[in-house]
């Protein structure tokens, strides 16, 4: 009899086996359409400013709405998971990024880019990312680290083909149909969430629904902010109500409480948060840097394809080695190396603009990125707990997106103030190496205390 018991709880639980490899393989793809997808942006640069007739500053405010509103949709994607599940937000993301992408091919100006490339197909693209990402935490558990690492290899693959795919289909087709293609090609977004089915309990509960046990914790927590002398005002307990309404929705889908009292999550929220005030500045500008000094158009394409694939090889890696048991504890160390290594990388390309240091430079930018794109998830799990885990990457990705959305735009400001792509590059650095030093400090600090 108990051996049946044991048998049917391990029936119920799809961990570390089974369809959870196919579900794996699902989030590869995901993240390759929606990660990988703005890596290919800096090759219609110069065809949109042309088209437009817009500066570096205006230009590079699509890319960067789109990328902060792929990382900052986090508590939106929150409430969808937590009401309708993963599969159901991946599915409607990629519709969304679909139908952006189709409505960017017939836009007459750069400000309609901004709201059909810019906010709508970066919302879908959140949508299916941060739902892929919370799932595979559901997924696995022995083997989360490596499947983590597994996942962002997508990025990987997305950065290594959709330049190249991107040159070719402008060079033959022009940027408004290879826009209307690339709209295609994210739907397929729909068909990666599909495979994500509900994962269940034995007592057939779906892991990402809502706790019944939250419930009388609502209503207690509600009882005692309404406990004073006026509480039976009613004018007054409608305030009250509000306000523990309020309250309730920031702490279940910001997580500002745990931003509050664990300072592991505090310090990491912050360094990462900094750091993305630099990080997406060479993803845009290698490209128009490489061709302004006279790189020809398919081999600065293939720069960002370079970083990709090597990227591709060395973040499965990097999730192994991190998987290690001397490292529990300690992925934090090597997520901040991987950071600090990035921003030395960028003096290469102040050095010289010649096509072959720019390969040696993409190679080093690579390795570098390779660590922080396999660690950056699994040191957020690292911080918190995985029930909270999806509120939790919801303030996270809110506080990157502000950085990510202002980052390009000043520093495209800066270059066409000054006509010099070099300060894109000191920028970069200065913001890299600056959040891997605190962060580093900061939790050796923390041990120690």
């Amino acid at each position: 009899m108990s051996q049946g018991r044991a048998a049917a709880r391990e029936a119920a639980k799809p961990q570390d086996q089974g369809w959870a490899w196919m579900v794996l393989l699902a989030a590869v793809l995901l993240q390759g359409l929606t990660l990988g997808f703005p890596s290919c942006i800096g090759v219609f640069f110069k065809d949109l400013q042309h088209e437009f007739q817009a500066s570096n500053s205006e230009t590079s405010w699509f890319p960067s709405i789109m990328v902060a509103v792929l990382h900052g949709g986090g508590p939106l994607c929150s409430i969808l998971v937590k009401r309708f599940g993963c599969r159901f937000a991946v599915m409607l993301g990629g519709l969304l990024s679909g139908v952006g992408m189709v409505s960017s091919s017939f836009c007459k100006s750069i400000s309609q880019l901004y709201l059909t490339a810019g906010l709508i197909t970066g919302l879908g693209s959140c949508f299916s990312f941060q739902a892929g990402v919370t799932v595979l935490g559901f997924y696995f558990v022995r083997w989360r680290t490596l499947a983590n690492a597994m996942a962002s290899t997508g990025v990987s693959l997305g950065f290594t083909l959709w330049p190249l795919l991107s040159q070719y289909l402008l060079d033959e087709m022009g940027w408004r149909n290879t826009f209307l293609i690339f709209g295609g090609i994210l739907l397929n977004c729909c068909v990666c969430g599909a495979i994500m089915r509900p994962v269940q309990l034995a007592s057939a509960s779906p892991l990402h629904s809502p706790k019944p046990a939250e419930e009388p914790e609502r209503r207690a927590e509600g009882a005692q902010l309404s406990n004073g002398p006026c509480s039976s005002h009613p004018k007054f307990q409608q305030q009250q109500t509000r306000r523990t309404a309020c309250f309730q929705l920031l702490q279940k889908y910001l997580a500002f409480d745990i931003f509050c009292q664990n300072k592991g999550y505090q310090i990491y929220t912050i360094g990462v948060t900094w750091m993305m005030m630099g990080f997406a500045l060479p993803h845009i500008y290698l490209v128009p840097y490489a061709t302004q000094n006279g790189v020809e158009e398919r081999r600065a394409a293939l720069l960002i394809s370079v970083i990709g694939f090597i990227n591709i090889f060395i973040r499965p890696l990097t999730g192994l080695l991190s998987g290690l048991r001397f490292f529990t504890g300690r992925r934090i160390y090597l997520f901040s190396l991987a950071v600090f290594l990035c921003g030395l990388s960028n003096f290469i390309c102040v050095i010289s603009a010649e096509f072959r240091v720019l390969i040696i430079y993409c190679v080093i930018l690579s390795i570098a990125m390779s660590g922080v794109g396999a660690l950056t998830f699994q040191v957020l799990m690292d911080v918190v707990e995985m029930d909270r885990f999806s509120s939790a990457l919801g303030l996270f990705t809110v506080l990157e997106s502000i950085m990510l959305l202002i980052g390009p735009p000043l520093t495209g400001l800066l270059v066409d103030i000054t006509s010099d792509f070099h300060y894109v590059f000191y920028n970069s650095s200065f913001f890299l190496i600056s959040a891997a030093l605190f962060m580093g400090l900061s939790f050796c600090t923390l041990e120690k205390k």
